[in-house]
């Protein structure tokens, strides 16, 4: 009957759409790329670079935030109480994005002040709003960087040290970022282990002891670990922690 109602429902909104498509389909759409036989124009590759960035619009949120480190630790917690698909891993994607955007929320609003506004009331060019955008979050992912992680990629690419830490390059920071927030995330999650780990111990030793050895400890222990997870309230204390180690 669920799936009936669902094919019904599908089958109006077709309806809806195809009668009212034809004012739509009759709207007409220009895009000026510069003259025909002229060369490569900058419209041309204005778009060329809004498409770049759309399309790798996902990697940079893993790479120039801090979504790496809070979905790492939220897979690693996932792992240690033993629920494999629980919650699933929508959950747990939407979770590390709200939790992102209130971390980074600073160095977005200084971004959109300092490069955008200007950027919409005519005051700069695109470059300049670019240069702006990249100094906040090079300035968040210099604060997260282990110097032996970034002095690592800077050997790497065979450049000096910089002379001030605001003149890092962006090819040696970002992959320096990354590693030290996997880092950071496994500390982490060592830690989210420990509990959930004495809890099985002694389970399983309880089950031992009572000759219980064909039962798998992982089914019982499940339990007392969700409940000791809700007791002292257990998201609450991972988000807490999470945003904070950004501080």
């Amino acid at each position: 009957m669920n799936l009936f109602r669902i094919l019904i429902y599908t089958l109006c909104i077709i309806t809806f759409l195809l009668m009212y498509s034809n004012q739509t389909l009759a709207q007409q759409f220009s895009l000026d790329l510069g003259s025909e036989t002229g060369p490569l124009t900058g419209r041309i590759l204005q778009l060329i670079a809004l498409i770049t960035v759309i399309a790798i619009a996902p990697s940079l949120l893993v790479v120039l935030t801090s979504f790496t480190r809070i979905i790492v630790v939220l897979s690693l917690l996932r792992s240690a109480m033993g629920v494999q698909q629980t919650p699933p891993n929508t959950v747990l994607v939407g979770l590390a994005l709200f939790l992102t955007a209130y971390v980074m929320a600073p160095t977005l609003e200084t971004a959109y002040q300092d490069a955008i506004v200007p950027l919409i009331n005519e005051e700069i060019e695109e470059p300049e709003a670019a240069r702006r955008i990249g100094e906040p979050v090079h300035a968040f992912m210099l604060g997260q960087v282990r110097e032996k992680d970034l002095g690592l990629f800077l050997d790497l690419t065979g450049e000096k040290l910089p002379e001030s830490p605001q003149t890092t390059p962006f090819r040696a920071l970002i992959p320096a970022f990354l590693i030290s927030e996997l880092r950071r995330a496994f500390e982490i999650g060592f830690l989210l282990f420990i509990p959930f780990i004495i809890i099985d111990m002694v389970v399983a030793s309880i089950l031992m002891s009572m000759g219980m050895m064909m039962l798998p400890p992982i089914l019982i222990s499940l339990p007392f670990k969700l409940v000791f997870f809700v007791l002292v309230d257990g998201w609450h204390l991972v988000t807490n922690s999470l945003v904070l180690s950004f501080g």
